[in-house]
């Protein structure tokens, strides 16, 4: 259980998997990573991304541009969670179709 326990408080919120799993196909900026991340106001993805990169999940590259650009992408240790966010996916989905079938059946 201590490693269950682990996982959750490196993943615990409401934002970490969304912010993960945008992740996991593509670099992205802040603003794109916002726009991405329905919902999530920009302290707050701060926050997050701040976190996740004490965790070394995530990196951080300042982008010589005008205006700055930042760029977020995994770490190579961040994409070992790429399978745990396709099974959450796909067991999302699973329920859903569980729940909305077994509602269909009773109406």
């Amino acid at each position: 259980m201590l490693a269950v326990q682990d996982t959750m408080d490196v993943l615990k919120g409401r934002w970490k998997i969304h912010i993960i799993a945008a992740l996991c196909y593509d670099r992205l900026r802040f603003s794109d990573l916002q726009k991405e991340v329905s919902g999530i106001s920009a302290k707050m993805l701060s926050s997050e991304l701040k976190d996740l990169e004490i965790n070394q999940l995530v990196t951080r590259t300042v982008l010589d541009t005008q205006p700055i650009s930042v760029i977020y992408e995994l770490t190579d240790y961040g994409y070992t969670l790429k399978k745990v966010i396709e099974n959450l996916a796909d067991w999302g989905i699973s329920h859903r179709k569980k729940i909305i079938g077994d509602l269909a059946d009773r109406g």
